[in-house]
Parts: C-alpha cells; structure tokens; sequence
C-alpha cells in the first residue's frame, strides 16, 4: 500500500511540474501542451474509437509477429544449446544478428514484402527473436548435467528429456529473454508503423505530428506507456513470480 502512495505521489508531482511548466509559458503549446489538452485528446480518440481501432491493430500485428518469434527463437535457443555443432555455427550468426539495430532491417523487408503488414510482422520478429534464441541457450547450458543423466536412468527419451527436464529447468532464463524480446518487439513495431503509412498507434502519433498537434503525439505515447507497463505487469511479474515459487525462490 505505502509503495502504491509513493507512485501516486510521484505522478501527481510529475503531472503538476508537467503544468507548470505549461502555465509559465516557457516552451510554446505546439512544443508542450497542457495536461488538460492532452487529457481531452485522450477522451476524444476514445469516444470517436480511433485510439481502439489503432490498438487493436497493433496488438495484432505484434501477437502474430512476437508469437512466430517464441516459436523460432525457443527452437533455435535448444538446438544451440543442445548441439556443439549448431553453437559453432548458427550461434556465432546470431551472436552478430542481435547487435544489428532491428530498423536495419526496414529496407530488406520493403524489398522482400513491400509497404504491408507483412514488413512489419517481420520487423517485429526480427526484434524479439535474437534475444529469446540467446536467452534460451543461456537457459539450456545453465541446466546442471546431474538433472539429465538422473532423467536418462530413470528412462527418459528425447523428446520427454526436453519438455520434461531441459525446458522446465531453462525457463527462468526463457521467460526473461521473451520479456526482454517484448520490450524490443514493442519498440519495433512503433518504428515500423512510423516509417510506413498504415493504420495502428504509430500511424496515429505521424497523422498528430503532420497536423502540429502536439497533444495526439503525447496522448498516443501515453497509450503504447501503458500498454507496455499492463503487459509487464499482467503477464510478465506474475509468470515470473510463478516460476520463482515453483522452484523456491521467494524469500520468506
């Protein structure tokens, strides 16, 4: 209860620097609108269902894109962590592929796909698969050899050994690369959608900046903040806490 006041404190104080500022007019409102301007361009892009219809298109661009990126960069993660001959070879590629800045990627994808949707769901699996294959090898070597061989005595085969020794024991680290992968899926997806002309959240900041107002732009970062901290919160805290009490991890 007392950190849930200090939060409030503190964004209450934040909101009222924020108007202050406003109010001494030291920055024009086209640079800085007011609390209340944004505040109503919050209200209005929900009532006229703009900001719910740019919402659920790029929640669905980013489910497709960072689901298919579970998928791949788990596989890859287990085949790197499980082979010598893979982590010789595909694993020093993607060790170089994750320093690549995702928006590298934009003039490939324009080329291979076109100005789609297709560009985007790929900008967006190409930000968050890196992170999740590397996370997961880390995962996979961190697994005590002891816990494999117990398996194998007691007759565990292949695939039994990984959904039921190696993939449980390597989510601690899974988990942290897809939470780390989303931030970076996130973050693509907005810069996907800034750069080409389509509907979604990042479409709507660009439609705010080439009209000068200031208030959309901010009122649109509000939303995709939220989004972010309500995924992070929602699912991501909670899976982890799961996993920290499963395996005993949560301090008395």
């Amino acid at each position: 209860m007392y950190s849930v006041l200090k939060r409030v404190i503190f964004f209450i104080l934040l909101i009222g620097f924020w108007e202050l500022l406003f109010r001494c007019g030291i920055c024009p409102e086209y640079v800085l609108p007011s609390t209340v301007s944004v505040y109503k361009t919050l209200i209005r892009g929900f009532q006229d269902h703009s900001f719910l219809i740019g919402i659920a298109i790029s929640m669905k661009r980013i489910a497709i894109g960072y689901g298919i990126s579970i998928g791949v960069g788990v596989f890859l993660g287990l085949l790197i962590g499980r082979f010598r001959i893979f982590e010789e070879t595909l694993g020093s590629l993607i060790s170089g592929l994750q320093t690549l800045p995702t928006i590298c990627w934009l003039p490939l994808a324009l080329l291979w796909f076109g100005l789609n949707d297709t560009t985007i769901i790929f900008l967006v699996f190409m930000g968050a698969v890196f992170s999740i294959t590397v996370a997961t090898d880390a995962g996979v070597k961190s697994v005590p050899q002891l816990y494999i061989r117990a398996a194998r005595t007691m007759g565990a085969k292949r695939w039994n050994l990984y959904f039921e020794v190696i993939i449980p024991a390597a989510l601690p680290h899974i988990i942290t690369g897809m939470k780390q992968g989303w931030s970076f899926a996130w973050r693509s997806l907005m810069a996907a959608e800034l750069l080409i002309v389509c509907l979604g959240l990042g479409h709507l900041m660009m439609i705010g900046r080439e009209l000068n107002d200031m208030s959309q732009v901010i009122a649109v970062m509000i939303v995709i903040i939220i989004i972010g901290i309500l995924v992070d919160r929602l699912f991501f805290v909670k899976v982890e806490q799961r996993i920290r009490e499963r395996w005993g991890l949560v301090k008395g």
